[in-house]
């Protein structure tokens, strides 16, 4: 009998152990195949002989399949469980790659539309299946997940070019990616043996989560926080470059934004595991990233490290918030899931159209200002609905108070 149990805990430590790596990984497959790419637009250009616009497809058509795959996530999930569903989202981003390093502009284009959807499988599904494995310690399994996207995208961003100096060209840079897909494949196939997601509870039916201001506000705190890290990462370097900052300095000054997200990406999923300190952290975030702006529009170039650090702290700060809202603003793993897909579509759709909007502002103005502080616009946005959604109620209560009503 003690053998037993014995044996029992070493294959749940095992299991355990397992599922970790598999997060890891899989995190890195969400990312690493999206930023391996903008180092080496110029290069698939000049070799293929595209336009520009065509070029700039490689890195909208991602995003786009995240806006528009999101929302029907869950209900595949839904049918098929999580794990088969992941399992075959990483065929797909492996097909993706293969498709989009080794063949002309069209099979790369069609590439590039598998991995977004596939992402958007990953994106949708991981945090809602993080709480159904570990509940106990979602904050911990957030701050893991998060802490790998970022590491491995840095990672992929900063050597996607040197590879391509090689005798493995671009397309060598694009397959590197595959690794860690093939790598995510191997570790988990455990987990479709689980069917941990087959026997969760669960509501009879989809949420209409449209009719929810919970769902909305915070589909309101992903748009936003998408927006704002995305189109900062597009103009921030300008920006700075007319404030007289040379093009390197412009560089590692953007730079440091994103490096200032890495610790946030780590703390606030642990320390969001408590619900009261939802409101405190949506306050901080929104005030660093105020300061960041703040300083940006008066054009405080002694200031300008600081403002990195505020933008960046932010911007780490909000992403990790609004995961950790997807698995505890609900009580349903799928549920999570459907939500996680409701404001990912918003906010990746954002994320599309966020720069081209911003960068668009700037011509009709002929200035920066305009475009700073529109950003400070978005920051109040972000405050109000994310103290919307720091209270301590679910998605399912909400509808459940409306019958009562």
């Amino acid at each position: 009998m003690k053998r037993a149990c014995t044996m029992t805990k070493q294959q749940t430590t095992v299991a355990t152990a397992l599922f970790i790596i598999s997060v890891i990984f899989i995190a890195m497959t969400l990312r690493t195949p999206l930023t391996a790419v903008g180092p080496v637009i110029p290069l698939i250009r000049d070799d293929l002989g595209i336009s520009n616009v065509l070029a700039g497809f490689l890195t909208t058509i991602p995003l786009l399949a995240f806006a528009i795959i999101s929302p029907f996530v869950a209900r595949i999930a839904r049918k098929f469980s999580i794990e088969r569903t992941l399992f075959f989202a990483l065929l797909l981003i492996a097909s993706g790659i293969v498709l989009r390093a080794f063949t002309d502009i069209n099979g790369i284009l069609l590439g590039t539309f598998f991995i977004g959807v596939a992402i958007a499988f990953g994106n949708v599904l991981m945090p809602s299946y993080m709480k159904l494995r570990m509940p106990l310690k979602v904050g911990v399994m957030m701050a893991v997940y998060s802490m790998s996207m970022n590491i491995s995208a840095s990672m992929a961003a900063g050597i996607s070019f040197p590879i391509a100096e090689t005798s493995w060209s671009w397309r060598g840079s694009l397959s590197f990616a595959l690794i860690f897909v093939i790598a995510a494949i191997i570790i988990w196939l455990p987990q479709l043996k689980q069917k941990a997601s087959m026997h969760a509870p669960t509501t009879s039916r989809s949420l209409p989560l449209s009719k929810s201001l919970l769902a909305w506000a915070i589909a309101a705190m992903m748009g936003i926080q998408s927006l704002l890290f995305y189109s900062t990462s597009s103009w921030v370097p300008d920006i700075l470059a007319t404030q007289g900052f040379s093009a390197s300095e412009a560089g590692w000054l953007s730079s440091l934004m994103l490096i200032a997200q890495l610790p946030m990406t780590f703390i606030v999923p642990m320390l969001a595991s408590r619900k009261s300190m939802h409101m405190p952290i949506t306050i901080s975030f929104c005030a660093s990233y105020m300061l960041g702006f703040i300083v940006l529009y008066f054009g405080w170039t002694s200031l300008a490290p600081l403002s990195m650090i505020c933008i960046g702290l932010a911007g780490g700060a909000s992403f990790s918030l609004v995961m950790m809202l997807f698995t505890m603003r609900t009580e349903s793993i799928y549920t999570s899931a459907e939500l996680s897909g409701f404001a990912q579509s918003t906010g990746y759709l954002l994320a599309a159209i966020g720069p081209i909007t911003f960068g668009w502002l700037h011509d009709v103005t002929n200035s920066w200002s305009a475009t700073i502080f529109a950003f400070m616009l978005c920051t109040i946005v972000i405050l109000i609905s994310g103290l919307y959604a720091s209270r301590n109620k679910t998605i399912e209560q909400s509808f459940d108070s409306k019958h009562t009503c």
